[in-house]
């Protein structure tokens, strides 16, 4: 009998991190910009609404701007994924994070509602509306762009890496305002201060962009279009027509990943605020330890994904998630643990965040890549990211415990879709990324 040999992957080489570095600064930077208008959501409704508007439905329609951005992520994404399939991931890399500059450059210099009247609430709806087309470009070509260049055994680590770059950008993003109100007045914020963050991020942006003049076309690409007969010419019809199985595991996976970033970014801080009492300064400095915690959780993840398999971290991340947050909320309504090391313990327990793109990248062949994660991550993140906070808070007053519920659930989703579609149905997600069909 022929013993099998197997050998041992070949470590990341410096080019290899140049890559990687770039595209999580990158992705940081961009996903900086796209985040740092709900931070000053409360100022710019006072700024781009009439003054005689009553407070509150001047909030509603800032944020509705806001979430707009989530909603125009579908389609930006679906035609920048096109065309990273036909013409290269470079390209649209590049472009995605061109498109997030300009516009948020552009809000720090555009004029208010005193000065040109309703046309500014319409200027700001279309900055917003290329941004969330930019983000919906920017997070599946990071993710292919970053697989197809790592080498075979490293595809996990690199894409923890990249996602705890991405999650960096909500820190930064939060750390920025902090400065800004620490450093300003709150009439200073709204006189001149509030348009800082816009141009630090337009001048981020700008540098994310000349960053990414150094990157190189991934090679796996680069062999698929060596061989022009083997592109579709229209790639999401391909993806329709040829690879519909793949779609469900894909929008599965995508609302666990959305429901871990929501409870632990987005809703906890809001509820520590407002249920449990505590100041905006303590709640900032537990959150940004959460953050922290979680990019540390994307890089541990990817790292065990090399060693155990995709979808059996997508198995082990998934049972991890609802223990992570109930540790978390057991320390606010039963004091079990401290909240630092709770929320610390939260966010490593969400590696489920690093854990999906693994499988995400291996799901769809190279030829329609992107295009294939681009339209179901797309369309479930924009429809989960806008409707599970608004449900989350709703339920909230009937049982403190909703959000550890609520990550049972997805944590069981996670499973079953691991369970199925990667032990039983036999998706291999590294065969595809070598670009042969699962």
């Amino acid at each position: 009998m022929t013993a099998i040999v197997r050998s041992r992957p070949q470590p990341l080489s410096r080019a290899d991190y140049k890559t990687l570095g770039l595209a999580a600064l990158g992705g940081a930077l961009e996903i900086y910009d796209f985040i740092i208008f709900v931070f000053f959501a409360l100022t710019l409704s006072q700024l781009f609404f009439p003054p005689e508007m009553p407070e509150w439905l001047r909030l509603l329609q800032s944020f509705g701007i806001f979430v707009t951005g989530y909603l125009a992520r579908p389609l930006g994404g679906i035609l920048m994924a096109h065309f990273a399939d036909r013409l290269g991931r470079k390209r649209v890399f590049s472009l995605s994070i061109l498109m997030m500059a300009l516009p948020c450059l552009l809000i720090g210099m555009m004029p208010t509602y005193a000065h040109i009247g309703y046309w500014a609430p319409l200027i700001l709806l279309g900055f917003r509306i290329l941004q969330g087309a930019a983000v919906g470009g920017e997070v599946p070509s990071a993710w292919v762009f970053v697989a197809e260049h790592a080498p075979p055994g490293h595809r996990g680590y690199a894409l923890g890496v990249l996602q705890a770059g991405l999650t960096f950008g909500y820190l930064l993003g939060a750390l920025v305002a902090t400065w800004l109100a620490k450093v300003f007045t709150p009439a200073e914020i709204l006189d001149y201060a509030w348009r800082i963050p816009f141009l630090l991020g337009g001048v981020f942006g700008i540098f994310g962009v000349w960053l990414r003049r150094w990157l190189s076309e991934t090679p796996v690409f680069m062999a698929l279009h060596a061989q022009r007969s083997e592109m579709a010419e229209f790639p999401l019809k391909a993806v329709l027509r040829d690879h519909r199985q793949s779609l469900l595991p894909a929008a599965l996976l995508t609302c666990v990943l959305t429901s871990a970033v929501v409870v632990l970014v987005v809703i906890t801080p809001t509820v520590m605020q407002q249920r449990f009492g505590m100041s905006a300064s303590h709640t900032f400095a537990l959150s940004s330890l959460g953050i922290v915690f979680l990019n540390i959780g994307c890089v541990l993840a990817g790292l065990l994904v090399d060693r155990i398999g995709a979808w059996r971290g997508v198995m082990l991340y998934s049972l991890l998630l609802p223990l992570g947050i109930g540790s978390l909320y057991a320390s606010l309504i039963g004091e079990w643990l401290t909240p630092g090391i709770a929320y610390a313990v939260a966010g490593l327990a969400c590696g489920i965040v690093g854990v999906v793109p693994s499988v995400m990248v291996g799901l769809f062949p190279v030829k329609i890549r992107v295009s294939g994660i681009s339209f179901t991550y797309n369309i479930a993140y924009a429809l989960w990211a806008s409707t599970t906070p608004l449900m989350l808070i709703a339920l909230m007053p009937w049982s403190p415990w909703v959000c550890v519920v609520y990550c049972a659930v997805m944590g069981a989703v996670g499973v079953l879709t691991a369970a199925i579609y990667g032990l039983r149905r036999g998706v291999q997600v590294d065969a595809v990324l070598a670009g042969q069909k699962a």
